[in-house]
């Protein structure tokens, strides 16, 4: 059977072969094809078995059409809706995305950010764990296109894409106010990255400026590393040891999901014994009775600007661009729970 050449496939789908090798070589938006074109070209490909040789692609062009995506943890619905929606970006420029999980371990991301190197991928989408900012660090001074996304390092001058974690914290707690709760609890994670130390500054800011004294008591702060049912007996042992609250602000999803089971667990009903509203939303927290109010992050805004961004430093490596920070802003979600 005849190899299938892009001189086949530019006469089939009836454009000239430089068309057809822009397309496949993913430069249709740099070269203004049109989407009508680019679309044609892709399935003619596709229903005469073309595949390009990605290996000699690689060679002529010095690119991998590969982009590497490190997360904290895939199997987090946060994660894994940006991994999806930035994997669907990048194949809109070409590109395929390798993605992989640090667990919050910075020798784990180092350990990926060398295979990455190693597969030679044009660029990396980073959501830094503590304790990285030298390998990242690194990458920008070899001049590697790379974008933080969630969180960002202040000694690393690196582009990143997050949403405004003190804000949205603060517009959470306005909205508690405003219903009549004052004695407000805050569980967090007890790590050493950014948006957690602004989702907690949000917190000692609104109740500061709502003219509350802070009750550090009412902090619970779980260590990342914790089992499931010690997170659980935790804030448990926060509620009983506090009986004054009257809701709870949960940092992150999956320990608002903890937080229902330890609730549950003291047979307390929500919002009658206790209000809750936690950072991120999830499907449970919108099937929860009575719902349980949350803070939406615009994950796929997210993911096509950090991808955006990306895709300019790979196409304009030469042109030393600038750092670029950018915050979105989050959404409040209101439900039966508060």
């Amino acid at each position: 059977m005849k190899k299938v050449s892009i001189k086949d496939i530019a006469s089939m789908a009836g454009v000239a072969s430089s068309t057809v090798s822009f397309v496949l070589n993913g430069k249709a938006r740099k070269m203004r094809i049109s989407e009508t074109v680019e679309k044609r070209v892709l399935e003619v490909a596709r229903n005469a078995g073309y595949y390009p040789n990605q290996l000699a692609i690689s060679l002529r062009t010095g690119k991998s059409k590969t982009l590497g995506l490190i997360v904290e943890n895939i199997g987090n619905i946060f994660f894994a809706t940006l991994a999806k929606t930035i994997e669907e970006e990048a194949e809109q420029y070409g590109y395929r995305v390798v993605y992989c999980s640090t667990e919050n371990n910075a020798s784990k991301g180092k350990e990926l950010i060398n295979m990455l190197s190693q597969r030679q991928v044009d660029g990396y989408l980073i959501t830094p764990a503590p304790h990285m900012e030298e390998d990242i660090q690194q990458l920008v001074q070899l001049q590697r296109p790379v974008v933080l996304i969630d969180r960002y390092l202040p000694e690393v001058e690196a582009s990143h894409v997050l949403v405004n974690n003190a804000e949205a914290v603060a517009q959470g707690m306005s909205h508690l106010f405003a219903q009549g709760y004052k004695e407000i609890g805050f569980v967090t994670v007890d790590l050493d990255v950014m948006q957690m130390e602004q989702r907690l500054d949000g917190y000692i800011g609104a109740l500061s400026k709502e003219g509350i004294r802070l009750n550090k008591d009412i902090i619970l702060k779980i260590p990342y590393t914790h089992q499931r049912e010690e997170a659980v007996e935790l804030i448990e042992s926060l509620l009983q040891n506090n009986p004054q609250l009257e809701a709870l602000f949960f940092a992150t999803n999956y320990l608002g999901i903890l937080g229902l089971e330890s609730i549950t667990r003291l047979k307390m009903a929500i919002p009658q014994d206790i209000a809750v509203i936690s950072f991120d939303d999830h499907d449970i927290f919108r099937l929860y009775p009575p719902g349980i109010t949350s803070i939406q992050q615009p994950v796929e805004a997210i993911a096509k600007k950090a991808v955006a961004l990306l895709m300019e430093q790979c196409e304009n490596a030469e042109n030393n661009l600038q750092k670029t920070e950018v915050e979105l802003a989050a959404k409040l979600i209101v439900r039966g729970s508060t």
